[in-house]
């Protein structure tokens, strides 16, 4: 379950945010009742940040130059 504190509540209390985020339990912050940012832990943060992007996805896809096919018409015109 996440902990959720507002604003001023999370700078009074921050040591104890971190120790929930170590614990695996993050903690939201909110402001004026909306949810502003989340503290993960260290670890989730790493795996979140090792997450590829659909476009690093398929920029690291194994293919040589004949593994696709030609492409018919060249390439197409643009204006700035």
């Amino acid at each position: 379950m996440m902990h959720e504190s507002r604003l001023r509540e999370a700078i009074a209390t921050l040591s104890a945010l971190i120790d929930h985020a170590r614990r695996g339990e993050p903690s939201a912050t909110t402001r004026d009742g909306r949810r502003e940012s989340v503290l993960p832990g260290d670890e989730e943060w790493q795996r979140l940040a090792q997450t590829l992007s659909f476009g690093r996805l398929l920029m690291s896809a194994p293919l040589d130059a004949d593994d696709l096919p030609p492409r018919d018409g060249g390439m197409r015109e643009i204006e700035f």
